[in-house]
């Protein structure tokens, strides 16, 4: 592993699997990821993060009040990156947002576990991967 410190776009999929199972290897990891390395956010990422934990169907996994403190204290550690850099290579066009952080931020890589993403690996030289190879590769 190398001791540079990393710029990580972090996806919704693997912020919400995060929050939902806060005991798990997945979520471990991203605690030393975030830990160790520093986690980018653009306006947008952020904005579908507090969309979707605002829906409904997770009331019942964990209260409002708990999403809302995750990403109060997910927004506490990330460094918001300006992205003005369009793209759509991504054929889920609605992730193209990722892609277009990463570039921005000149991350070392994407963590997702969204099949439109993981396919472009690697993008434009930056990894797309699941957390458990970030785990393996950048953390042990």
């Amino acid at each position: 592993m190398s001791s540079a410190l990393k710029r990580i776009v972090f996806d919704t999929s693997t912020l919400v699997g995060v929050l939902l199972y806060p005991q798990s290897a997945h979520a471990q990891a991203f605690r030393d990821a975030i830990a160790r390395h520093q986690a980018v956010a653009s306006t947008d990422t952020m904005q579908e993060l507090v969309e979707v934990l605002s829906r409904p169907k997770f009331d019942r996994y964990r209260a409002a009040a708990d999403r809302a403190e995750f990403v109060r204290r997910y927004a506490g550690v990330v460094q918001m990156v300006a992205v003005t850099e369009t793209v759509n290579d991504c054929r889920d066009s609605r992730d193209n947002k990722f892609l277009a952080l990463a570039l921005a931020a000149n991350a070392s890589a994407i963590i997702s576990s969204d099949d439109d993403l993981l396919v472009l690996n690697p993008y434009r030289d930056i990894e797309v991967m699941e957390l458990a190879a970030l785990a393996m590769k950048w953390l042990t």
